[in-house]
């Protein structure tokens, strides 16, 4: 039992704080002394000193928060993806809480099994398997079998992980707002924080996620490629939720098998590229969590998706508006997409006027994925080419843009599937499905 606990230690109340203020008041300290030595230094080494404290921090954030569950590992993974958000050099830190979180004991999820389910697993199904399928920030996937022989996957969430989500939340906005390590102003930054936290709310409570299910299982029912498990009510509830099984390969196991040849890969690019689109500018809902745990494939071609806890609704004025923005983008009418970008919060109003200089070379770099000729996503350094403009990029254009919380999460998604296009070595056209996609928005 005293083992048990302390490995459930970082998850209590009063361990999470100690933690995270420990993890503060460090931070806080290397950031000081980073303002006293600066002082003495020219340009070049404030420069050079300032991009090791970066790194620095980020190790010592990621190192922390991958010590523990909850929402504070959570938005960690999410700003971890969000390259416009934080320095590169912490969000690149934070990307090794994208791996797989070490599971809880099992009598921590059979306590919490009985709790919402009202009996031990044992009764509850034929078989239980205790060693977890998956474990991640805020709960874990169990194998399983029902009395009727149907093999299922349980998801269980840790207990108390939404009672911690304000003080997570309060804890890590003042860490990162440490030496102004957020990039946004105080109003955006609220915006940023409350657009998460609603996901999060969200995210916690499988009543809803297994409606999203539901809804998005409707929606693709004659696209049998698109396979979205089928939900087990009787045996799911605020803070469980039990699936029917659905295998697949994942991607490391697509990147090296034999039995997923090009014309293979492109046409699962495609239906993962339609699939998406469909999603965005139809029903008006997007699949927020890119992870590539959240997917599977197979040699039929079908896609399997998982984890409909973080889903996105967009608005029908920022659905039209990325209409807007990609035809834009297409014609090269800079004075239009500047507009859009202004209508969407990207781009602030009262910034400096940003010329068709400053846009063409990013139209440039952003538009072939999408474009008539097919793109070689395995070949693709459009994420390095992209790290390379932003450092030719005028300080004063860079003051005229914020990341937007009506965008945040969308960005999200995109840049998550350009990876997943990578590793599956996509070489496709994609400007006919788009145009597609987009026609069907009024």
């Amino acid at each position: 039992m005293a083992k048990e606990k302390r490995s459930f230690g970082a998850t209590t109340h009063a361990g999470r704080l100690l933690k995270l203020t420990g993890m503060t008041t460090s931070i806080a300290t290397r950031v000081a002394g980073h303002q006293v030595k600066k002082l003495f230094q020219d340009e070049e080494a404030q420069k050079r000193d300032r991009e090791k404290l970066m790194r620095d921090v980020g190790k010592q954030v990621a190192q922390t928060l991958g010590q523990m569950k909850g929402a504070v590992m959570k938005v960690g993974q999410i700003a971890s993806q969000m390259q416009d958000l934080l320095p590169a050099e912490i969000a690149e830190a934070l990307t090794v809480l994208q791996k797989a979180a070490a599971p809880m004991p099992f009598s921590i999820i059979k306590r919490q099994l009985k709790h919402q389910l009202g009996d031990d697993p044992a009764s509850l199904f034929a078989e239980f398997q205790e060693k977890p399928f998956a474990a991640a920030s805020i709960g874990q996937v169990h194998r399983a079998t029902l009395k009727d022989g149907t093999d299922v996957v349980v998801k269980v969430q840790y207990p108390a992980v939404k009672s911690s989500i304000d003080s997570d939340m309060r804890q890590l906005r003042r860490i990162l707002r440490l030496g102004a390590l957020f990039k946004v102003n105080e109003a955006t930054l609220d915006a940023i924080f409350s657009e998460i936290r609603n996901q999060l709310e969200e995210e916690l409570d499988y009543k809803q996620e297994a409606d999203n299910l539901k809804r998005f299982r409707e929606f693709h029912r004659d696209e049998p490629w698109i396979v979205i498990p089928e939900v087990i009510d009787e045996l799911s509830s605020e803070q469980v939720l039990t699936l029917r099984y659905e295998p697949g390969d994942d991607l490391d196991t697509v990147e090296t098998s034999s039995a997923y040849n090009q014309e293979l890969r492109n046409l699962l690019g495609e239906r993962l590229f339609d699939a998406l689109g469909r999603e965005m500018f139809v029903l008006r809902e997007v699949h927020c969590d890119p992870h590539p745990g959240n997917f599977a494939f197979r040699p039929d071609g079908s896609i399997v998706m998982y984890d409909f806890g973080a889903v996105k609704r967009i608005p029908e004025e920022d659905i039209k508006a990325m209409k807007a923005l990609t035809l834009a983008a297409y014609a090269g009418d800079y004075e239009a997409l500047d507009r859009t970008l202004v209508d969407l919060d990207v781009r602030k109003g009262d910034g400096p006027n940003v010329s068709e200089m400053f846009y063409r070379p990013w139209v440039e770099l952003l538009m072939p994925p999408f474009g008539d000729q097919p793109f070689d996503f395995a070949g693709s350094r459009l994420h390095l080419d992209l790290v390379k403009q932003t450092r030719t990029v005028p300080w004063k254009y860079l003051e005229s843009f914020q990341p937007s919380p009506r965008t945040l999460l969308i960005n999200r998604v995109l840049g998550g599937h350009y990876w997943t296009m990578r590793r599956l070595r996509v070489n496709q056209a994609f400007r006919a499905n788009v145009e597609k996609t987009l026609d069907s928005v009024d």
